[in-house]
């Protein structure tokens, strides 16, 4: 990792991104988000960033850590409102049960548009029974989940389109990750792509994470340093169930 000094910029890049989403969300009239992987909360987190554009928003965060999850539920006591805001533990590969979970949480109406953020999760390879990654295979289960007019957002490493420098650099992390409990996957743009089935791309499609509507950073949104777009390497976009 301290051989790829700019990854620091590549995890702004990709949070600036979930910022971006939720905004451009909200103002789509998007009210309700189920954040996958949602991790201990950092720089900002959903529920704040969609209350800076519209109060109301309804957050359900999610993550199959116990640390993550006990943190999260520490700071909603302190700082959420638990008639909008819950957390819960939840395995991203059983999507049925991760949606009852969701349910039983009391926040979330089904009945209405919902947006699932998985961001910066599908690139960490989430093995089935049988040890093969069964990403692909959930999200198209929450794909099926999700009512019309909903949204899913996603962002993912890839080494396509991506400086042979960086290209490099992200093989070696691949290799430093994929001996340790957490071997990740890097796709290509058009598997990326493939994730949102056929759900219609919201413009400006599937880009790098700075490109993807910069309108709506913040205005506290620190300076990234890339000499172009394409060091950024993740590769991400939202998609609107027809």
């Amino acid at each position: 990792m301290g051989g790829f000094p700019v990854l620091k910029s590549v995890a702004v890049a990709n949070r600036l991104f979930l910022h971006r989403a939720v905004r451009h969300l909200v103002g789509l009239g998007v009210e309700q988000f189920i954040d996958i992987g949602s991790g201990i909360p950092t720089m900002g987190n959903t529920h704040q960033v969609a209350d800076e554009v519209a109060s109301g928003a309804k957050v359900v965060y999610v993550d199959n850590e116990p640390v993550a999850v006990a943190h999260s539920r520490y700071l909603l006591d302190k700082h959420g409102d638990p008639a909008r805001h819950a957390v819960i533990q939840a395995d991203m590969r059983d999507p049925d049960g991760l949606w009852d979970r969701a349910r039983d949480a009391g926040v979330i109406d089904f009945a209405r548009p919902v947006a699932v953020l998985l961001v910066a999760v599908l690139h960490i390879q989430q093995p089935g029974r049988d040890g093969t990654d069964i990403g692909p295979r959930a999200v198209a289960r929450y794909r099926e989940l999700l009512r019309s007019g909903s949204y899913l957002a996603i962002s993912h490493v890839t080494t396509e389109g991506v400086p042979p420098a960086f290209r490099e650099k992200l093989l070696e992390v691949k290799d430093l990750y994929d001996v340790s409990s957490n071997p990740v996957v890097w796709r290509e743009q058009s598997e990326i792509r493939a994730l949102l089935g056929d759900f219609e791309l919201v413009p400006p499609g599937m880009t790098w994470t700075p490109l993807w509507h910069p309108e709506e950073s913040g205005p506290n949104a620190p300076e990234l340093e890339f000499a172009s777009p394409e060091e950024s390497v993740i590769w991400a976009g939202v998609g609107r169930k027809p």
